[in-house]
Order: structure tokens, then sequence, then C-alpha cells
């Protein structure tokens, strides 16, 4: 739809695979820098890039995953905690904060990938469940604070569930038996939550919504439904 955009990830084809296929579906234009969320500064340097590249900002979308943690048991690990902690969580603060000024400007918008991880603590998943939740903070903080300032920023969390992207898939596709739902129509509502401004959205809505309305009213009944969905043997 013309739209300009940035891109980033470590992997240099990838990017450019996509950055090609950006331009074919009507990209006003359409960059990459190949770049490591673990590391703040790096993170910092794709912001600024972005910024020089495309003369401002009007979307930030949140949409990295990564550290050296498994999908298993937490054994102590103190590595994997902050190496989860640097990749899903500061960096996502890193690239807000050097992005800010540019949003304030355009009036723009924050748009963060949860998950349903992030609104009731996941098994096995420990570290990562940990680094939603703080996005969850800071960001319905850091929207509260925009409404306060009369600063007409949006800030959009997408809770999402078990979506089918491979990286996803290749981690927890033995260990659970809940079915994934479609990348394609999760991109497709995330950017309609971005474009109306919704604070949230829910994917799937039905299942991630009841979960969360029952969760304070009902939590021992909401773990145990959660707890049926874990192939234990598979999970070490």
């Amino acid at each position: 739809m013309g739209a300009h955009v940035m891109l980033t990830a470590r992997r240099a084809k990838q990017l450019e695979e996509v950055t090609k296929k950006c331009l074919k579906l009507g990209a006003g234009s359409a960059h990459y820098m190949v770049s490591d969320m673990g590391n703040l500064t790096s993170a910092h340097n794709v912001a600024q890039e972005a910024i020089t590249k495309l003369g401002g900002l009007d979307y930030l979308v949140l949409n990295h995953v990564g550290g050296i943690g498994s999908f298993g048991s937490f054994k102590g690990d103190m590595d994997a905690v902050l190496s989860s902690n640097n990749v899903n969580f500061l960096s996502y603060i890193q690239l807000t904060s050097t992005a800010l000024k540019a949003l304030l400007q355009s009036q723009g918008s924050i748009v963060v990938m949860s998950s349903l991880s992030g609104r009731i603590g996941a098994p096995f998943t420990t570290s990562y469940s940990a680094a939603k939740f703080a996005l969850e903070g800071f960001y319905s903080s850091l929207r509260r604070e925009f409404d306060l300032n009369k600063n007409n920023v949006s800030v959009t969390m997408a809770v999402l569930g078990f979506i089918d992207t491979e990286s996803a898939v290749r981690k927890v596709g033995d260990k659970v038996t809940m079915s994934a739902s479609p990348k394609e129509i999760c991109a497709d509502e995330v950017v309609k939550a971005a474009v109306l401004r919704k604070p949230e959205l829910f994917y799937p809505f039905w299942g991630i919504k009841p979960f969360v309305l029952l969760r304070d009213w009902t939590p021992t009944l909401i773990s145990n439904i959660l707890d049926k969905f874990y192939v234990l043997e598979n999970i070490q």
C-alpha cells in the first residue's frame, strides 16, 4: 500500500528476500539492516538508521524474539535469563527510546508483539514469559503517560497465542497439543489493529480472550485447563 519500510534481522539473505517481496507487493521503498537485538547498541543503530533513511517514523513494529534459552524446565541458568531479557524486553525499550522523538513528531504508533504468556505465566518458558510480562507493564504504563500528556501516540499490544511461524513450530510443535493459528491472518489482524490504533489485539480471539478474562476469577481452573495442552514426555 505504498508504505516505506525498514526491516531488521540477523540473516542478510532472508532480509534481502523479504525486502524484494515488500517491493513486489507495493511498498513505496524497502530497506534492511542486519542487526542482533541482543546488542542494545545495535538496536539503537537500527532505529536511528530507519529515521534517517525514511525521514521520520510513523510506525514502530516490535516483533522479534530470541535468546539462548530453550523450551524446557527452568534449571537455574542465569545466562539464559539475561539473554532473553536483552532480546525480548530491553531491546524493545531501546528501539522505542531511540524512536520516541520521531514518533512524537509524527503522532505515530508503537505496535508490540506480546503473548498469552505475558498475561498468564506459562511453564517451560519462564524467561520468555517474564520478558512478556515486563513488556506489558512498560507499554501499558507508557500508553497512560501519552494519554495524560496529550501526546497522540498510540500503543497497540498484540496478545498472541501459538502462531505457525517457522521458529514457533520448530521449538514447541511436538511439545503442545494445541493447533497453531495461521501467521498470515495474524499479520493482517495486527496491521488492522495498528491502523485503527487499538490498545489491544487478542489473536486468536476465542483462544486467548476467555482465559485472560477468567484468570483472576478462577486461576486454578485456568491453569489446569492450559496445563492439559503440554506433552510432558517431550519436554526436558
